[in-house]
């Protein structure tokens, strides 16, 4: 499409979309196949897929995310609630490793899962995938309120709630940042805390429960806190026009292999999830087991470490859309690495709670974070799906391993090796922050080559029109002379070396200002 500013523009101006076949390797521009429209168009016209970046459009979309990640992460972040009543052999009998392979199934289908459903939500089916998820979420629970043996609480929670999980994540986390730009970091922040809420809601009320109506009918409310949850995101989730592939894709993109900071960074939040999951999994059990504080507290604990996480997930995002996302990252990783080994030290229960606190802000950066670097790592929006379901599915290995192997570790009642647990599986995360550090190197070379004090835009053209979203090319022509410009991850423009190949020219008309955003 080609548009000509209003008159009252300082200069006349062309806006041309170069589009880039990856069919035949070919570019064609609009402007060979039609003339320019005969009434004037404002300039904000050029680029009408931008996000709204707000709107009561676009913050339902964070609500609805909300209440997916309420049931979803929160729904998994209860877990040590059911570790905890599992370990006292109340339902049936079973090892801490064995009953660790439930929640580490459950987390592991949740994010491999991805694979599947995000090129379906690139092709636009979204609300067969929010249909589907919810069924099986709150099917499982009913399911696991009529569980007396252990392969029957595997199937349930395990495989039902984590593959109805991993049919609602990956598109929520897809979704909502196709509708920001400036403030993509909060907004998914925002949403993301449902799981910390959720994480306070689901223990308490499971806990309380538990106590006065047992096992049965407290899974049983939890299921229909979950049903009542995801009426909510069925009516209010919707796909922007342009967020839909244009024609159906590969299941898989193989070009992510190849992509050394998608790479990089995968095997980072690998790492960090590693140890995320063994304080997950053992943050109410550990305290009971040490005799450190009693069983009731050691439910809350699960309750203050969700709540804590809340904060975590909001205030760091926001901080991330000022001074990006790797910067805000890479130092709390470290953070919760640190802590993870001041467990060693604590010898009563306010200990405890603060370690909890501390923890909990943390992993709650780790959760919220990684959707946003993987659509920054992601040059083709289109795929953004496809890219986030793939990165996902590689760190869910973290999150089958990370249960078990600790389990294995702590060993049985009798002859638990905490230290061994709290040393061992800490490591991972300050190894995930220096890869962090690498691939904020590799993107500061790759988007912003001028991350230092920008250069001035010119008036008009693209950088004028065009909202700044980290990765993203603007090419201008103006007096014959090409000037390329990025959007850096502090979002800026910056002059940039070269321009991305896959869809922006440097054939342009004489004495005009054309450009193309990819």
């Amino acid at each position: 499409m080609a548009t000509h500013p209003s008159p009252e523009s300082p200069r006349d101006a062309n806006t041309a979309t170069i589009q880039h076949d990856s069919d035949t390797g070919t570019r064609r521009s609009d402007l060979e196949e039609k003339p320019a429209p005969a009434r004037p168009l404002a300039p904000s016209a050029a680029a009408p897929d931008s996000p709204p970046d707000g709107g009561l459009v676009a913050w339902l979309q964070v609500v609805g995310g909300f209440l997916i990640y309420f049931s979803t992460w929160g729904l998994i972040s209860a877990f040590p609630v059911f570790q905890a009543y599992y370990e006292s052999g109340a339902l049936f009998e079973a090892s801490s490793s064995n009953i660790s392979w439930i929640g580490s199934i459950q987390c592991f289908l949740l994010q491999l899962t991805g694979v599947l459903s995000g090129p379906i939500y690139d092709r636009g089916y979204m609300r067969a995938l929010l249909l589907a998820g919810s069924i099986l979420i709150v099917l499982g629970l009913m399911m696991l309120s009529l569980c007396t043996q252990y392969w029957q609480a595997l199937l349930s929670q395990a495989l039902c709630i984590g593959i109805g999980a991993g049919l609602l994540f990956v598109p929520t986390v897809s979704l909502i940042p196709t509708w920001f730009s400036t403030r993509v970091g909060l907004a998914v922040g925002i949403a993301a805390s449902g799981s910390s809420i959720g994480g306070v809601v689901y223990p308490v009320v499971l806990s309380r429960l538990l106590a006065q109506v047992g096992f049965a009918w407290a899974v049983r409310a939890v299921g229909f806190v979950a049903l009542a949850t995801f009426a909510v995101p069925l009516a209010a989730l919707r796909m922007r026009a342009g967020a839909r592939a244009a024609k159906p894709r590969a299941a898989v993109d193989w070009s992510a292999f190849r992509d050394g900071p998608f790479m990089l960074f995968t095997l980072a939040v690998f790492l960090v999830f590693v140890g995320q999951t063994v304080l997950l999994f053992y943050v109410s059990f550990y305290p009971a087991d040490r005799g450190l504080t009693g069983t009731s507290l050691a439910f809350y604990n699960a309750a203050v470490f969700n709540a804590a996480s809340t904060l975590g997930r909001i205030l760091p995002n926001a901080l991330s859309d000022r001074i990006g996302v790797f910067n805000t990252l890479a130092p709390l990783s470290l953070l919760l690495g640190a802590t993870l080994f001041c467990l060693l030290a604590v010898r009563n229960a306010a200990g405890v709670v603060v370690i909890a606190v501390v923890t909990g802000f943390t992993s709650g950066v780790v959760i919220a974070l990684p959707p946003v670097c993987f659509r920054l790592l992601t040059a083709n929006k289109a795929m953004i799906g496809t890219r986030v379901g793939q990165g996902y599915a590689m760190v869910s290995f973290a999150l089958l391993l990370g249960g078990p192997s600790a389990g294995a570790i702590l060993g049985s009642a009798g002859q638990r090796n905490w230290t061994g647990l709290w040393v061992i599986h800490p490591v991972s995360t300050p190894a995930s922050t220096m890869l962090l550090s690498t691939v904020l190197t590799l993107a500061a070379v790759s988007l912003a080559p001028a991350l230092a004090a920008p250069d001035r835009p010119p008036l008009g053209g693209c950088t004028a029109d065009i909202p700044c979203q980290p990765g993203t090319y603007c090419c201008s022509s103006t007096d014959l002379v090409d000037q390329i410009w990025v959007c850096n991850a502090l979002g800026r423009w910056v002059k940039s070396a070269q321009c991305n190949p896959w869809c922006c020219s440097t054939t342009f008309e004489p004495v005009s200002s054309l450009y193309c955003v990819c």
